[in-house]
């Protein structure tokens, strides 16, 4: 029998609109504060520019490529999920997925730092071996930056949860869930 440890849900505990200001200005100042170094160690390179088109499309698939990041540890491990597509505003193609099975705490962590794992640490990296599109790979670091803000508040509480917890998708967040002591 399991007990209900903790529920997590960012979007009431902080407020959407706050979540959204912190996000932007993280990403602001992440750009600001890896931009500068970067661009010193880089010194006076050219920066190839292909126009705004190839950004806009980058910055228009970050977001489906950053959810597909958090599917990523569930599918290594063999975990099931049911994905559902969808358009908002019949423009922007989006998906949803729902984690069928319990998740232990260690891939609820690998789970929230996927993309962090996966999209902005390389990015970052790419910015260092390529001088010529550094820029380009800032961008897509400081926006996948900001768009794992809400990962990282998710990732403290499954750090703060006890060892053997098994955590669950819940409707609007996710339920920390440990053993019941038998008495």
């Amino acid at each position: 029998m399991m007990n209900c440890w903790k529920s997590v849900n960012i979007n009431k505990e902080f407020g959407l609109n706050r979540i959204y200001i912190f996000s932007a200005l993280i990403g602001l100042l992440s750009f600001l504060f890896l931009f500068i170094p970067l661009s010193m160690y880089h010194g006076s390179n050219d920066v190839k520019d292909y126009g705004l088109l190839p950004v806009v499309i980058v910055l228009f698939l970050l977001p489906l490529l950053h959810r597909l990041m958090h599917m990523l540890p569930l599918m290594l491990t063999y975990k099931r999920m049911k994905v559902f597509f969808k358009f908002r505003r019949r423009v922007f193609p989006t998906f949803f997925y729902q984690c069928k099975s319990k998740l232990s705490k260690r891939t609820s962590i690998l789970m929230a730092m996927g993309p962090t794992l996966f999209i902005t640490i390389p990015s970052y990296m790419m910015a260092f071996m390529f001088p010529d599109y550094f820029v380009y790979f800032m961008i897509i670091t400081s926006v996948n930056f900001a768009m794992s803000f809400t990962d990282f508040l998710y990732l403290y509480h499954f750090m703060k949860a006890p060892r053997r917890c098994i955590i669950e998708n819940a409707k609007d967040g996710y339920d920390i869930l440990i053993q019941r002591k038998e008495a």
